[in-house]
């Protein structure tokens, strides 16, 4: 009896391949995430190397008098703001500041999310049932005003957002992992590493994991460019990335006042945190139909 399980579980794993070659082939196969990875991969490139582009420091100031709030031109291509500084060189910066708050801050929450929703999908009974109420109750805790009081309290650094929306945003991906680990784990190949004597940690991080944290990962790009969007609300409100350092949602915030006269630098600004947040979408959907047999 054993040996079929063994032989039912070999079978099993050799499909579980063939579903993870087929959705590498309709990845490659789909052309709108190919534009979405180029455009993305353009725009990390710019914004982690500025000097591409622009030569400006996004905190140096020009003459106020002469130099602020000038239209688009050779020298300055998306102009200069209120304080006479580059627009295009706070942008790339700018850009570099979200993408590393949202990278941040997904990697930690998977890695949190993942941990926790194996452990309690894998350990079932009682211990789900605590930790899955556990995480209906962090599911209340309202992040803006988290960050509120965080601000207003101590006056962090920016960078204190990545904990603050990782501890605040993993409870997602722990339910898509926990779902996944109690469907995988009555696999027949994960019954024969049972009958070979196998450690129950060896069986969770080796059989189980691999076959498991696929929805996870194919949402991290959704994750990322949700995590932009709440950043910039953020600085937008001023609870965020404080001035000077740029940040797509204070920049938009700091030109919102002078739209109509002035319109380049929360124009240019929210096209780039438009432009972002569609390429990971698009990267995001196409995996997402790639890792569903379903869809075409």
């Amino acid at each position: 009896m054993s040996l079929e399980v063994l032989n039912a579980g070999i079978a099993e794993k050799n499909r579980f391949f063939a579903q993870q070659q087929h959705f590498h082939q309709r990845w490659i196969d789909n052309r709108v995430a190919i534009l979405g990875a180029i455009v993305l991969c353009a725009l990390m490139l710019s914004c982690f190397v500025p000097a591409i582009w622009t030569d400006f420091a996004p905190d140096a100031q020009a003459d106020i008098l002469d130099a602020s709030n000038l239209p688009p031109s050779v020298t300055h291509p998306f102009g200069t703001d209120k304080f006479a500084r580059d627009v295009l060189s706070r942008i790339l910066y700018g850009g570099r500041v979200s993408l590393s708050i949202a990278l941040g801050t997904v990697t930690l929450s998977v890695l949190i999310g993942v941990f926790y929703g194996a452990i309690s999908g894998y350990c079932g009974g009682f211990v789900d049932a605590l930790l899955m109420r556990l995480l209906d109750l962090l599911l209340a805790f309202p992040v803006v005003m988290l960050a509120i009081a965080i601000a207003a309290l101590y006056q962090p650094h920016y960078l204190y957002l990545i904990p603050l929306l990782a501890l605040t945003g993993w409870m997602e991906t722990a339910r898509l992992v926990r779902a996944e680990v109690l469907s995988v784990k009555e696999r027949e190949f994960v019954l024969a590493a049972q009958c070979l004597g196998l450690r129950r940690r060896r069986i969770l991080l080796a059989h189980i994991l691999p076959n498991a944290i696929a929805p996870a990962l194919v949402s991290i790009p959704l994750k990322i460019g949700d995590t932009i969007l709440l950043e910039s609300s953020l600085s937008f409100l001023g609870i965020g990335v404080q001035p000077p350092v740029p940040s797509w949602g204070n920049m938009i915030n700091d030109g919102r006042t002078a739209l109509p006269e002035y319109w380049w630098v929360v124009g240019f600004a929210g096209f780039f945190l438009i432009l972002t947040v569609i390429a990971f979408n698009l990267i995001g959907d196409a995996l997402r139909q790639a890792n569903n047999p379903r869809e075409s």
